[in-house]
């Protein structure tokens, strides 16, 4: 029980810097059209949606490559009394870090 609330408490700060992340990234991407009069979503749920987007893009393809390979994987993952599919844990695990390797690379082609 105590395992379950600690891994949850460590995906939600995840979850939170890694959507800081792409909210960052996104500002320095993206020029200001509020000044004209447009309505546009929050920078938040734009990263939001993001994160969703790019974790349902890696599901899929994860999932194609491990039809086409026949792998076995098993059913559920058990993490902290919490049990996910494995390919969709590890979709969202590498979505959620997708923004600081972003951020790595680009630190890297300015070096």
């Amino acid at each position: 029980m105590v395992n379950g609330i600690i891994i949850g408490i460590i995906i939600l700060f995840l979850i939170f810097f890694s959507v800081r992340e792409r909210v960052c990234l996104r500002l320095l991407r993206e020029k200001d059209w509020g000044s004209i009069g447009e309505t546009r979503s929050s920078q938040i749920s734009q990263a939001l949606a993001n994160l969703i987007g790019v974790a349902g893009g890696i599901y899929l393809t994860l999932l194609v490559m491990a039809t086409f390979l026949e792998l076995q994987l098993p059913e559920k993952l058990e993490l902290g009394g919490v049990s996910m599919e494995p390919l969709a844990a590890f979709s969202v695990i590498i979505s959620l870090a997708q923004p600081f390797f972003v951020r790595a690379a680009n630190a890297w082609r300015r070096l």
